[in-house]
């Protein structure tokens, strides 16, 4: 049976009294509604005075690609202002937050530190902080769950970037919430913060096992499982290996033409990775990376999310594919997702797991003062 959940957008009166008599911008995504479906800027413009758009990575519904920026403009539905955050630029940040008095955050994160949609946050709060305007956002569920962390913690000295900016782990174990609360004393911002917190969630439940819409967070992911393996296969965006955009499973499928799949699927089978099942697969991608080509590779399959872990599937699947002459990576784009250098070493999956798993305790017991639930 489904647990019944709420996010901070189904409770948002409980944020009335910051709210209401004050102009309001928001910085959402397609993923920002409610339980009803219902578009948390419509609510916003119902309830109280919403007066500018924010728009993050991919465009304020979500609709472009990897990559993608929708350009400053009027928003033909409901005739407000649309800024592009993705600007890096202080000043112009400054200038979009000129007519607002509070700014709201409502957007679905994947639990993986490479989303842009953090860095979208961290630039705000820190212009907030300088203007004193407050941010109010409306918690989100981790859809991964907020009990297992995995993965390294970025080097900020050598791989802070656009993609992972702060010393997490790729899979963080925060809600959206807990992450600012967080940022927020970890950087000594001085954002003056306000959490609409979850309902019902417990930090053991993934996104499918709640009641809770599943909206695309963004357009290559389209499920939980797919969010799962993103920890892992996201590397691939750094190599000429296919990470599946362009299929209907993007991040669950791997592979390239010049990969022999039945080579591969022995090699991650002698690895005995927990709660994995790999197949061999061959698809075509429509657009993205060797678009209208075959390629031969796996399709990951998830038989016990407790059990698997995909950041060292993906490395084991790294191991296979550095075999190939034809095999392209931008090392600095491996260490940017990975975040270390050490990706780009000779250390086996298993040594670069190990390492990761020591920092585990040190982590929880950073973040245990802002967890909420």
């Amino acid at each position: 049976m489904m647990k019944r959940v709420f996010n901070g957008i189904d409770l948002i009166d409980g944020a009335k009294s910051i709210l209401r008599g004050n102009r309001i911008g928001l910085l959402s995504a397609a993923s920002g509604v409610n339980k009803q479906g219902e578009a948390t800027y419509s609510i916003l413009r119902e309830k109280f005075e919403l007066v500018a758009l924010y728009s993050p990575e991919h465009g304020i519904r979500s609709n472009l690609q990897d990559g993608g920026w929708e350009a400053d403009r009027i928003d033909p539905e409901t005739a407000l202002p649309i800024y592009n955050v993705g600007v890096n630029d202080a000043a112009k940040l400054d200038a979009m937050l000129e007519g607002i008095d509070v700014l709201v955050y409502d957007i679905q994160d994947v639990g993986a530190r490479f989303y842009t949609y953090l860095y979208n946050l961290s630039d705000m709060m820190t212009r907030c902080a300088i203007l004193k305007k407050p941010i109010v956002i409306l918690d989100r569920i981790n859809p991964i769950g907020g009990a297992v962390i995995e993965g390294p913690r970025l080097d900020e000295s050598s791989c802070a970037s656009g993609i992972g900016r702060f010393n997490l782990p790729t899979r963080y174990a925060l809600t959206v919430g807990e992450y600012a609360r967080w940022l927020n004393a970890e950087k000594k911002l001085g954002c003056e913060l306000h959490v609409v917190k979850l309902e019902g969630w417990e930090r053991s439940l993934y996104a499918d096992e709640t009641d809770l819409l599943f909206v695309n967070p963004s357009p290559n992911i389209p499920s939980v499982n797919a969010a799962i393996n993103y920890v892992g296969t996201c590397i691939f965006e750094a190599t000429n290996i296919s990470e599946g955009r362009g299929t209907t499973r993007p991040f669950d499928l791997v592979g390239a033409p010049y990969v022999d799949s039945e080579a591969l699927v022995a090699h991650l089978r002698a690895k005995h990775i927990d709660g994995l099942v790999v197949r061999r697969a061959a698809f075509t991608p429509v657009f993205n990376k060797h678009a209208g080509k075959v390629c031969e590779g796996v399709e990951l399959h998830i038989t016990d999310r407790a059990a698997y872990c995909p950041l060292y599937a993906a490395l084991c699947i790294l191991e296979h594919v550095r075999q190939y002459p034809e095999f392209e990576a931008s090392c600095g784009g491996l260490a940017l997702r990975y975040g270390t250098n050490e990706i780009n070493t000779d250390c086996s999956a298993e040594s670069l797991v190990s390492k990761a798993v020591s920092e585990y305790p040190r982590y929880r017991r950073e973040i245990s003062p802002f967890l909420l639930y």
